[in-house]
């Protein structure tokens, strides 16, 4: 029996099966993130000394060179680890002004607060200069010198966002500086017997001088809980200073482009017109005033601590994620390349640092 036309379509088309849509856009990266975060939280539940964060970075780093996993990091996870390193990061550093309250910062005392902004000021200044008569590319001078003088890699994301800086600066630099704050959690401790420092001393040390807010946790708690306490509020009064350090560097940002746009198009040229449509960042970025705004809402006591302990474990693991999409965009065969630059200049950054806040702590108390 003859097939009809509409038969024989039906024989030939081929079968249609059900099968979930494939995962597009950032989902596979965030979902990387997501495990990354996982097994650093395992890491730091097997060895406690190992903060979340310098887990994350770890992990990242290590994912972007194993064999297995380079192709899916490089290829289909690349857009959304980026977005865990610039959109999560953000997220993380306006939780953080929740961990702030201006009540605890000013009880240290004008004295201690004048001994943080100069420890900040020398050892910005101080890297930034080096990092440059160095020769080091891009913006990891700049980015580098932020995350010695106020909080890490926290502080190298943020002033990243307003800078504009480039992926694998910023990578780079987030790498150095969890090495050296990693170091010093087992350093640090050895020296306070031979520097003669108490506990009230030794805490405000290590606030003074250690990068990330776990790295100073975990080293200050073996001087005991007075070292804690003071570490802590130390470090936090730091932190305290970033917004106006990202309003800074917003300003030389603008001004930067302006200069650019002027000398390039005579005021009406389209480098000019690029600037004006919006090329230049704000002098305070959204996420900074919402970090001020989280301070100012800590300052009112309104917030139970339940709440605020919800808080502090959401800005850690968005701020893992985020540090693991940036461990992720590490290429060793080209930091092999400035190695011995970098390491250079990390060194130097940790005498200065150091240095500083030992001879402001001996000042002060």
């Amino acid at each position: 029996m003859a097939l009809t036309l509409k038969q024989r379509a039906a024989r030939t088309r081929p079968l249609r099966t059900r099968s979930l849509p494939p995962m597009r856009g950032d989902a596979p990266g965030l979902l990387l993130a997501a495990l990354g975060v996982a097994a650093a939280v395992g890491v730091h539940a097997v060895v406690p000394a190992v903060p979340k964060l310098t887990a994350a970075v770890v992990l990242g780093m290590a994912a972007a060179h194993l064999p297995g996993l380079r192709p899916v990091v490089r290829g289909v996870a690349r857009s959304g680890l980026s977005t865990a390193g610039k959109r999560l990061m953000r997220l993380g550093i306006v939780l953080l002004g929740l961990k702030l309250s201006l009540d605890d910062v000013l009880g240290l005392g004008w004295a201690t607060v004048a001994m943080v902004l100069a420890v900040v000021a020398a050892t910005f200044a101080g890297t930034l200069w080096l990092g440059r008569r160095l020769g080091l590319p891009g913006d990891q001078p700049l980015l580098v010198a932020t995350g010695y003088s106020i909080c890490g890699a926290s502080a190298i994301g943020a002033v990243s966002q307003a800078a504009g800086s480039e992926e694998e600066d910023v990578a780079a630099s987030v790498a150095l500086v969890t090495l050296c704050g990693t170091l010093a959690i087992a350093v640090l401790p050895l020296l306070q017997q031979p520097l003669g420092l108490g506990e009230v001393e030794f805490g405000r040390w290590v606030g003074a001088s250690v990068h990330d807010v776990g790295q100073v946790v975990a080293t200050a708690q073996t001087g005991g809980v007075g070292a804690l306490r003071e570490a802590v509020l130390v470090k936090l009064m730091r932190v305290v200073l970033l917004a106006p350090l990202v309003a800074g560097v917003a300003v030389v940002v603008r001004r930067n482009l302006r200069g650019a746009a002027a000398g390039s198009g005579g005021g009406s040229g389209g480098a000019e017109n690029s600037v004006k449509a919006g090329s230049r960042p704000t002098i305070v970025p959204l996420f900074v005033a919402g970090f001020l705004a989280m301070i100012v809402l800590r300052t009112t006591g309104v917030l139970p601590e339940r709440a605020l302990g919800l808080a502090g474990d959401a800005q850690e693991l968005l701020l893992a994620a985020a540090l693991f999409g940036l461990g992720s965009a590490v290429h060793l065969p080209t930091m092999i390349r400035t190695g011995g630059r970098i390491a250079l200049l990390g060194l130097g950054s940790w005498v200065v640092v150091a240095g500083a806040s030992y001879a402001g702590v001996l000042i002060t108390t």
